[in-house]
């Protein structure tokens, strides 16, 4: 576990890099988490994925998986690709403050 300084406040990190306190996050925390995995600009589409994978965290406890996210938030795999390069789901999962999803490497 480490720390790190983000958006003047000190986060507790999990072994994987993610918060490890989902009540951490807030939007200045995802916007600097989201530069700090090379997306400079986080879009509406991108806030769409965010939220939707806080929702269904809040629902269940965990966050979706990348299958889950292309059946239910309206945005296909490739665009999920294309707003979160090289792994989405664990990617757009740090941004929105949460645990890596289960079945991601």
């Amino acid at each position: 576990m480490s720390t790190i300084e983000i958006a003047g406040k000190t986060i507790e990190l999990d072994a994987d890099g993610h918060l490890k306190n989902a009540s951490d996050w807030d939007e200045n925390i995802a916007k600097e988490l989201a530069k700090m995995e090379g997306i400079e600009e986080l879009t509406e589409r991108h806030w769409l994925v965010i939220n939707f994978m806080r929702k269904v965290f809040q629902e269940k406890g965990d966050a979706p998986s990348i299958r889950k996210l292309n059946k239910e938030s309206g945005v296909s795999t490739k665009e999920l690709y294309e707003l979160f390069p090289q792994g989405p789901a664990k990617k757009a999962a740090k941004i929105a403050g949460l645990p890596k999803p289960k079945g991601c490497i």
